[in-house]
């Protein structure tokens, strides 16, 4: 077994990257200079967790195997510099990932939206029907203790992403996996610091496409036009399997998949989460599974942590939780909560986080997003802001890019929770959208005791 260091394994995937290797006999170490939860406390059960927060150079030496480097460390990071020096071998972590997984058959799933929902379901049809795999994916799921796993098993099902692999390598993240079967969701811009153009975006998914997957077949969502047009300028036609929303019926109380004229309740509701069952379904299809087992297993599928998760509901309200940050996820899932709900008074508290969201030339994409709740509210950390050296965004910005006839700007987490809490009483369903922590604030329950 390999003796393997981390450098920032705070990370979504670092930290549950490392609780893998672990349960694989390895011997683990990292480092981050700021872990939270709940990396922290996992990390901390299994005996992993830093003794303090930062860099030092003095955990590297020669008796480690080889370098885990995560995307939150720089290319001045003294670790990695130590380890450079000293001539340890360093693998991004999507690098890794392959190198543990290249003889498994892979399936992918790639796109701006919908990943990790997509990549969740394909994990559930194969567990409910009882097939042996390994995985990596961007969120919690219920029936699963990781987020990474590595293993014998001969499937792999992969949560591909377009940002940069590390400071030292970047290509997307996704240029580093080999899949039997790629599934592409949607292309809408995103990640405006590392692709500063749509065209350099757009250029990410092309170089996918046309390198590595002369016997790759791809599933791709038929109803975006960017993706269709790219698909179609690029792609083998006799690999393609074009999908739309799955056949469905949609009552007031819930949405019914529709499979040889019978029906599958879900517990899951929205248009995009309609299209990616359909994605996850023509997987299945690729591998021959026995479709209605396929649409039993969906039945019981309640969704990937904050993708339009339901946190709290009483008689008066219901409040969701959902990690939509990119304009094109806010659009769909706002959306999707309005058809669910129609006539209900609708709030959304929408935190801008990324580097991007706040960037005032992609603001513009946010405009009309919101136009299906009733009251936006959009918050963003402005100390967060200055420890990330970004320049202060004018709140008439905002005010104007969403273009929102009843919105308030707050850049305080304490002027948030007041302004939630003198408020709630108005709002049958809140909708808490982003990728941050709103100020620590207790989503379910900041109205109860909000101090």
């Amino acid at each position: 077994m390999a003796k393997i260091h981390l450098i920032a394994i705070g990370g979504s995937v670092m930290h549950n990257l490392a609780l893998a290797l672990v349960e694989n006999g390895h011997q683990v170490s990292g480092s981050d200079d700021q872990i939270f939860e709940p990396a922290r406390t996992k990390l901390l059960n299994k005996g992993l967790l830093p003794d303090q927060d930062g860099w030092f150079p003095d955990k590297i030496s020669t008796e480690i195997d080889f370098i885990i480097l995560g995307m939150h460390a720089k290319n001045d990071n003294p670790e990695l510099l130590a380890a450079i020096q000293l001539g340890i071998p360093i693998y991004s972590f999507p690098e890794y990932v392959q190198k543990a997984y290249k003889e498994k058959f892979q399936i992918v799933v790639i796109g701006s939206h919908g990943k990790t929902t997509t990549t969740s379901m394909i994990m559930h049809i194969f567990k409910e029907l009882g097939l042996d795999f390994d995985y990596l994916v961007g969120s919690q799921l219920e029936g699963f203790s990781n987020m990474v796993r590595i293993s014998e098993a001969p499937f792999a099902i992969i949560e591909g992403d377009e940002y940069l692999s590390s400071c030292l390598d970047s290509q997307p993240k996704f240029m580093h996996y080999s899949p039997q079967i790629l599934v592409i969701t949607g292309i809408a811009w995103d990640h405006y610091n590392v692709f500063p153009t749509f065209d350099s975006y757009l250029d990410a998914f092309r170089k996918r496409l046309m390198t590595g997957l002369a016997a790759t077949q791809i599933a791709y969502c038929q109803n975006d036009a960017v993706l269709r047009e790219l698909i179609i300028s690029t792609a083998r036609p006799e690999s393609l399997h074009p999908y739309q929303a799955a056949p469905n019926i949609i009552s007031p109380t819930e949405t019914q998949l529709i499979y040889e004229n019978e029906r599958y309740p879900l517990q899951i509701f929205g248009n995009h989460n309609l299209e990616n069952l359909q994605a996850a379904i023509t997987v299945s299809i690729l591998l021959n599974h026995d479709l209605k087992n396929v649409y039993l297993a969906l039945t019981s599928f309640k969704g990937a942590s904050k993708r339009l998760e339901r946190i709290y509901e009483d008689a008066n309200r219901i409040i969701y939780r959902d990690f939509a940050h990119a304009p094109s996820k806010l659009k769909a899932s706002l959306l999707a909560v309005r058809e669910k709900h129609p006539g209900k008074k609708l709030l959304a508290v929408v935190e801008l986080h990324t580097y991007s969201s706040l960037n005032p030339e992609f603001l513009p994409h946010y405009a009309q997003t919101a136009s299906p709740v009733d009251k936006l509210m959009v918050y963003y950390d402005q100390k967060a802001m200055e420890i990330k050296r970004m320049e202060q965004i004018d709140p008439l910005l905002l005010l104007k890019a969403f273009e929102h006839p009843d919105i308030s700007i707050i850049n305080d987490a304490m002027q948030l929770k007041a302004l939630l809490v003198s408020s709630i009483s108005q709002y049958e369903v809140i909708v808490f959208a982003g990728s941050g922590n709103f100020g620590k604030l207790d989503l379910a329950n900041f109205y109860q005791s909000p101090f």
